[in-house]
């Protein structure tokens, strides 16, 4: 994965600082389904998301602005349709605020960078946290751990 995106001033797995973008400038930046979840807090349809059985090890980032949001270890199965966490890679890496909207009362996380709408986090999670952060996929680009894939390539062949 590239630490930048064309055609994205904003996008850095590297740069921490937020980012303060009018909604216009991100409709020019972001493609329509990004656009659709991160800005005008969309949700993709369960089940078709590229991550929700995804097993590689590596990190998980912000679709919209590459700020890291997830390790691939704390993801698991919730059977819940969408990729599932149950922490966060750091504090700062998520922003949680109350979302009443549908007639029910939940917890909305957002990019800690950009304010992108993630999804929601429910308190039905495994241990160590009992969180699980209900993440849509298409606001996710992942990066390989590049020690585990070194590894793997130099581990002789059986």
């Amino acid at each position: 994965m590239d630490t930048t995106k064309k055609n994205n001033p904003v996008y850095s797995t590297t740069d921490t600082s937020k980012v303060n973008v009018s909604e216009e400038e991100w409709k020019k930046i972001l493609s329509s389904d990004v656009f659709y979840i991160a800005r005008q807090k969309g949700t993709e349809r369960p089940w078709t998301s590229k991550f929700e059985n995804f097993k590689e090890v590596g990190t998980y980032y912000c679709a919209a602005c590459g700020n890291a949001l997830f390790k691939s270890d704390t993801k698991f199965d919730s059977g819940c349709g969408w990729p599932s966490f149950y922490e966060p890679i750091s504090k700062g890496s998520i922003i949680y605020t109350p979302d009443n909207t549908h007639g029910m009362e939940r917890t909305e996380v957002q990019c800690g960078r950009c304010k992108a709408h993630l999804g929601h986090v429910f308190d039905d999670g495994p241990p160590p946290t009992g969180l699980r952060y209900c993440i849509n996929g298409v606001i996710l680009d992942f990066a390989k751990a590049k020690d585990a894939e070194k590894n793997y390539k130099e581990k002789p062949q059986q």
